[in-house]
């Protein structure tokens, strides 16, 4: 059974360890040197800077449970202005992992709508995220929440570059 809730400080530790190994599940295979990865880690998924994100007004981090053991989480950017959409209140969806042995108990969707509940509540109009062009599975799951392509752009961690869309999503008002 998934529990999901969201996160306090408390659960920085969790988050930064469940940041580390859902991203080696996932990208470990494109890095030709395993010290731009461990340097990546220990800048993004560094329990102090989570704890501090955390505690931010601007984040908004879940914590998704299968049996008290923690399987992933999601965060989201209230505010988070980005080329790709022009309009004033836009957040962004900067992170759903969840462990790879917990894909199919629909973990991610949990997480999904627990951050649609939130987004679908605040003041943003607007939600987008990046994704790796080549990560099917995300962009297809991201593609059957809604999301469409808003545009595309490269993002570099030590010696690698990545292709990346951009997906957005817009929230219907009700007239």
């Amino acid at each position: 059974m998934i529990e999901i809730r969201t996160a306090v400080p408390e659960d920085a530790p969790y988050i930064a360890l469940l940041g580390r190994v859902t991203f080696t599940e996932t990208f470990s295979e494109y890095f030709r040197d395993p010290q731009d990865l461990f340097d990546y880690y220990e800048r993004t998924f560094n329990v102090a800077k989570i704890r501090a994100g955390i505690q931010n007004n601007n984040n908004k981090f879940w914590i998704a449970f299968w049996n008290d053991l923690p399987i992933g989480y999601a965060k989201l950017k209230v505010v988070s202005p980005t080329e790709f959409i022009t309009a004033d209140a836009v957040s962004q969806l900067q992170k759903i992992y969840v462990l790879k042995e917990f894909l199919d108990k629909k973990a991610g969707k949990a997480l999904m709508d627990q951050l649609m509940y939130f987004f679908n509540n605040s003041a943003s109009t607007h939600l987008w995220l990046s994704v790796l062009n080549s990560n099917e599975r995300a962009l297809n799951f991201y593609y059957k929440n809604g999301f469409s392509k808003a545009g595309e752009h490269q993002f570099t961690i030590g010696k690698e570059t990545f292709d990346f869309i951009a997906l957005s999503k817009q929230k219907f008002s009700s007239l």
